[in-house]
């Protein structure tokens, strides 16, 4: 069900573009925004940085693009969210010492400190990297080509998820309900 409710907003976002335009599936990805967060927000009872950020982010650049009539904002959109997660994560790992990765995924599962380490690294550069493609499509390609990327692109994510589950399973132990109940044992 999870996998759905991801990809929800945009599923609808691209069927409405190839039935009507962008700006009709900006008001849709906008309202399936604020569906899909209050549907998790019902469900869990709370809204994870990412969900809010993302919910701002979709909110204020489909308002300039509906109200504007320019397809750029929604179309920069993913841009400014990965340079955001990029500068993010690079801030709180390089000056506040902070990883980030580790804050969000440590509860669940131990892993070494350098695995840690470079799983940060990693998300930076993957962040980078899609916040430049993003931008280099939006700016170089029509808004058909950047909406066929946008749906199609989600491999780029499938893979990267992929490939981090792979390189960290080796290193893995998950989390039990038993390990958490008998508190911290001895260190390793």
């Amino acid at each position: 069900m999870k996998p759905f409710i991801d990809f929800f907003p945009i599923l609808l976002f691209f069927g409405a573009y190839k039935l009507y335009d962008i700006y009709t599936a900006t008001a849709v990805l906008m309202a399936a925004t604020v569906l899909q967060t209050a549907y998790v927000y019902q469900t869990q009872k709370r809204l994870e940085i990412m969900q809010k950020v993302t919910l701002v982010l979709v909110i204020g650049f489909g308002a300039l693009t509906l109200g504007l009539h320019d397809d750029r904002f929604i179309k920069w959109k993913p841009t400014v969210l990965y340079g955001a997660m990029t500068l993010g994560l690079a801030f709180a790992f390089w000056v506040s010492r902070k990883n980030v990765v580790r804050l969000l995924l440590g509860q669940q599962m131990e892993l070494p400190d350098r695995v840690w380490h470079r799983l940060n690294l990693v998300w930076m550069l993957y962040c980078a990297f899609m916040a430049i493609l993003n931008a280099y499509v939006a700016a170089f390609y029509s808004t058909e080509d950047w909406v066929n990327f946008k749906l199609w692109g989600y491999a780029f994510p499938l893979v990267f998820i992929i490939g981090q589950g792979l390189y960290i399973a080796p290193h893995v132990k998950l989390k039990t309900p038993e390990d958490e109940a008998a508190g911290p044992g001895p260190a390793p």
